[in-house]
């Protein structure tokens, strides 16, 4: 039996270690943020945090995964209390259809969590292997903009006298 850090929480998988982390997720574990796509890291709907990275979860085995940190959007907040990333999302009505706005939201949390201040060039690079085919594309930008800010703006007020 493997066990996954899920969301901050240890929990024992009883998949079979080759079956993708993706259908982990959603099959045994139910949570269904991350979403099925293509199927071949191609459209970035799967995306979740490997240890601070954002990866595919539908051609992650598992296995990979094992004693190892998974974060999915059930775990940046709640919806009586979302958390910076999430609230920016619905205060800039970044999405439209919504299906690609998890993995959108993911590899922006993986980007933010390691450089805080972010470029529309930077941010436009690292999300390029997400797709989108709503067309909210600007409001997507401005929300990570908006949720960098927000970081930024509640760590000074932390640390402030």
């Amino acid at each position: 039996m493997l066990t996954i850090t899920l969301n901050g929480t240890p929990r024992d998988i009883r998949s079979s270690p080759d079956t993708p982390l993706l259908y982990v997720l959603r099959d045994e574990l139910g949570l269904n943020a991350a979403k099925y796509g293509c199927g071949l890291g191609q459209c970035g709907a799967c995306t979740v945090i490997l240890d601070g990275d954002a990866i595919f979860s539908c051609i992650t085995p598992v296995m990979l995964a094992a004693d190892r940190e998974v974060t999915t959007l059930e775990g940046l907040g709640t919806v009586e209390h979302p958390g910076p990333l999430q609230k920016a999302f619905i205060d800039e009505q970044a999405a439209q259809c919504g299906y690609c706005i998890p993995g959108m939201m993911m590899r922006a949390k993986a980007l933010l969590d390691k450089v805080p201040v972010v470029s529309d060039a930077l941010i436009r690079e690292e999300l390029q292997p997400n797709l989108c085919r709503c067309g909210t594309h600007m409001r997507i930008l401005r929300a990570i903009q908006r949720a960098a800010k927000a970081v930024a703006t509640s760590t000074t007020a932390d640390v402030a006298p």
